[in-house]
């Protein structure tokens, strides 16, 4: 594939700065924490770190799988920190964050895959600040025993996310040590536990409108009902090439299939990513399933 030669006019960031910035990036750095904003070199970091949002990125910043696209460093991590969960909370409450992502790099090399760092985060945060909602946005587990997911769903995050990334036909070439079907199975998973299930997914390595078409069906019908759709841009020399830059009125028409395909929330747009706006776009999403488990709550209540 030849790399498309210019960044078009609407792709267009804000430049970091502000105090803002600088006191959550200070808060971050001094409790040795990671983003995923700035691993994955995130377009949004200016306008997300000026509002006070973050993605924390848990279990080390070194990530054991070989994607094309992601700039996030590739090699053998560190050992997990123990301590990690308890530091991610401080920085919620430091920060008077009130919606919290939570993330991590894909760690291959550990017998749950993290997820009990992930699991022991959700419960630290939820320890200090009680007014705080969670998102999680986990790796597919994919050399894990079931235990490891459900230790993640039974810590009952407010939204569950685990992104696709990419169209099926490009698996093989872009994500060759994921699972296309390993990570459908594991939202179907926490669907069935009754979270809001969200995904997200990259465009412009070549796929085309039936490509994305397909996959939407896919994971709407594995459970997810929100999905964010941004456009693939070239994080470092080595990394796959742009193929197409999508205009923004192909992104409407992403948004207007995924409605009709049942996504109660599509954020898509050419700087969106998995965690832009997500308080927002999750917040009706999670009142939505707070109503079901209270009626679930209530009526087994009655019975007994």
């Amino acid at each position: 594939m030849e790399k498309v030669a210019r960044i078009p006019r609407w792709l267009k960031f804000q430049i970091p700065g502000g105090e803002e910035y600088v006191r959550l990036k200070q808060a971050i750095t001094a409790l040795n924490l990671h983003t995923v904003c700035v691993e994955a070199k995130c377009p949004n970091i200016g306008e997300c770190f000026c509002k006070g949002t973050a993605t924390f990125m848990i279990l080390g910043n070194v990530c054991t799988r070989n994607c094309r696209y992601c700039a996030v460093e590739k090699g053998t991590p560190s050992p997990p920190d123990s301590e990690e969960p308890k530091r991610v909370a401080e920085a919620v409450r430091q920060l008077g964050i009130l919606y919290a992502v939570i993330t991590s790099v894909t760690r291959d090399d550990l017998p749950d895959g993290g997820a009990s760092i992930f699991a022991c985060t959700v419960k630290k945060i939820r320890g200090k600040n009680t007014a705080a909602r969670v998102e999680v946005l986990v790796p597919d587990f994919l050399h894990c025993g079931s235990e490891a997911l459900d230790a993640v769903l039974h810590a009952q995050p407010d939204v569950f996310n685990h992104n696709i990334e990419v169209v099926r036909s490009l698996f093989p070439i872009l994500r060759p040590l994921g699972n296309y079907t390993r990570s459908l199975e594991v939202l179907r998973a926490a669907e069935r536990v009754g979270l809001a299930v969200k995904t997200g997914l990259m465009v412009g390595f070549g796929e085309t409108m039936d490509d994305i078409r397909r996959t939407l069906e896919d994971v709407r019908n594995a459970g997810a009902a929100i999905i964010t759709i941004g456009q693939y841009l070239q994080s470092h020399r080595g990394a796959y090439p742009v193929v197409k830059y999508y205009h923004p009125e192909e992104f409407e028409q992403m948004r207007q299939m995924a409605l009709s395909l049942g996504f109660t929330e599509a954020l898509c747009g050419p700087l969106v990513r998995s965690s832009y706006h997500a308080a927002e776009i999750a917040m009706e999403n999670v009142s939505h399933y707070m109503r079901i488990h209270q009626t679930v709550e209530n009526s087994a209540a009655e019975s007994n």
